[in-house]
């Protein structure tokens, strides 16, 4: 199967295409995400996703190169854990269409392969209904629920916590 999407690392020079993305992405994004929406932001996700611990990806429409979404995998620890987590959220008018499934796959496989990763972690607030459904389509399993676990547009809130394994 001929895959949509593709896998493109963040830059500088692609930062007014991004904001645009977000801006135009609120409703979708609200309450479950706050990704950047400055130039100054975008600048420091970009600086982030460079460091040993991070690497996140521009999930692109291979036929047009829009900007469906993106994928993250950060706060990477080596050696005998292996483990990091997934980040990820879409950007409008390209979600509900399996584009970030086939997009978190390739990072998922980038997670398993490059990185040698074991485990990686996706936690997701209980009522954002889309991203649970992703999450299960994509192999993860429920391990527990995380009360107050991260602060999300300066609220703490609750997220189930997910993980799939290299060996699954």
């Amino acid at each position: 199967m001929r895959l949509r999407v593709r896998l493109e690392r963040p830059s500088v020079g692609v930062a007014a295409e991004f904001l645009a993305a977000v801006r135009r992405s609120r409703k979708l994004h609200k309450p479950w995400a706050k990704p950047p929406s400055t130039e100054a932001a975008y600048r420091a996700f970009v600086l982030r996703t460079r460091s040993p611990a991070h690497a996140a990806y521009l999930i692109r429409l291979r036929a047009t190169a829009e900007l469906v979404g993106v994928g993250g995998i950060s706060e990477i620890v080596q050696g005998n854990f292996r483990s990091a987590y997934l980040g990820y959220y879409a950007f409008a008018p390209h979600e509900g269409q399996g584009l970030m499934r086939e997009g978190l796959a390739l990072v998922i496989k980038r997670a398993f392969g490059p990185l040698r990763l074991h485990r990686l972690e996706a936690n997701v607030q209980p009522g954002n209904r889309a991203s649970l459904a992703l999450v299960r389509r994509l192999g993860f399993r429920r391990e527990g629920y995380s009360r107050r676990f991260l602060k999300i547009r300066g609220r703490w809130r609750d997220h189930e916590r997910w993980a799939l394994l290299a060996d699954e």
